[in-house]
């Protein structure tokens, strides 16, 4: 069944590019800004969050649902609590976490509820050694609030 709703959910959004946005009066310059605008905000929290090691803070920016879909090197996982746990299991303390930075980041606006953003993250770990790669997540505004519905992590 959870694999049956991320393409249900996915789908619409596959035509966006296709449809102009603009025309149809969906997407402004100031609808354009602020979801930007909304979007750093929760990777910016995000960041601090998992800079002092709370990884349940840092999960608050993903959808709290058995949909959200992480791709990673270990392949596919679905639900926000599956994906706790293997961050919990791969980033078990502070020093294994390290500090996480987020750069070359492009936030794509899709619709007013709809975005892509593509990146590169770095985790600073003097001890364990530095870990890097490259993102792609789609976010959704679900109830006022942007959340991440998919990561594609590498």
């Amino acid at each position: 069944m959870k694999r049956l709703l991320l393409p249900l959910l996915l789908a619409p959004m596959a035509l966006l590019p296709a449809c102009s946005p603009r025309l149809a009066g969906a997407l402004t310059p100031a609808t354009e800004a602020a979801a930007r605008h909304d979007i750093l905000a929760v990777l910016s929290t995000q960041t601090a969050a998992w800079n002092r090691g709370d990884v349940a803070g840092f999960m608050q920016g993903y959808w709290q649902n058995d949909s959200l879909v992480f791709i990673g090197k270990s392949g596919l996982t679905y639900g926000w609590q599956p994906t706790l746990d293997n961050y919990r299991r791969s980033y078990p303390n502070p020093t294994a976490m390290g500090q996480l930075d987020f750069s070359r980041l492009q936030i794509r606006p899709l619709s007013p509820d709809a975005a892509q953003v593509i990146g590169r993250w770095h985790l600073a770990r003097p001890a364990a050694g530095d870990l890097q790669g490259h993102f792609l997540l789609v976010m959704r505004r679900m109830a006022g609030k942007w959340v991440v519905v998919a990561d594609h992590s590498s």
